[in-house]
């Protein structure tokens, strides 16, 4: 009889620990997703100001690659314009950060709120390393432009490297996902998440 006293109090406590050990992972979910409806509207933001800027960027290259840097006056305008997309890549990329500080900021020990914040991380993270890609090329551009108009022989037919490098980045680049929704969307359906949020 002891034996099975025993035994059932150790099934009674494993049970208590895995079902506590689930509530806390859900507390952990629901203030997660709390953070992700929070941060949402920073990366809708984000996105659509993203593809505004890639529009602008893809036009604007296109019409250098395709007609050359210009001369003179031409010249000025083209580093003014490389100068403001570079400055409208950080100011992107900027938002993008206090997404990422946002979720990184949370306390996370179970594994699913962890898989669903470093999947999203790392999305974040490749974005930005795209975004700094292309704001480096453009601050390279900038003061090439110049350099052409102080060079007597340059005739306007030619364009800085990093505007082709540029070029050819963004028409592979691919408009950005919800990455944060898609992360809000699995942790309200693995946890069956409503009211809380």
């Amino acid at each position: 009889m002891k034996i099975l006293n025993w035994t059932s109090f150790l099934f009674i406590a494993t049970a208590m620990f895995m079902g506590s050990c689930g509530r806390q992972e859900r507390s952990e979910a629901v203030q997660f997703a709390k953070v992700l409806t929070e941060e949402q509207v920073t990366f809708v933001s984000a996105n659509t100001t993203e593809r505004d800027f890639v529009n602008s960027a893809r036009a604007w290259c296109g019409g250098i690659t395709t007609n050359g840097a210009g001369r003179g006056v031409e010249l000025d305008q083209n580093a003014a314009v490389a100068a403001e997309l570079g400055k409208s890549v950080v100011a992107i990329s900027s938002q993008l950060s206090e997404v990422r500080q946002a979720i990184n900021r949370q306390s996370l020990t179970g594994q699913y709120p962890r898989d669903v914040r470093a999947e999203l991380t790392d999305q974040l993270t490749k974005r930005q390393r795209m975004l700094q890609e292309m704001r480096v090329l453009f601050e390279q551009s900038a003061p090439q432009f110049l350099e052409y108009k102080q060079n007597k022989a340059y005739v306007g037919d030619t364009y800085p490297d990093g505007v082709a490098k540029l070029d050819a980045l963004l028409r592979t680049y691919s408009p950005p996902t919800d990455a944060v929704g898609a992360a809000l969307t699995a942790l309200q359906t693995k946890y069956r998440l409503g009211k809380e949020l």
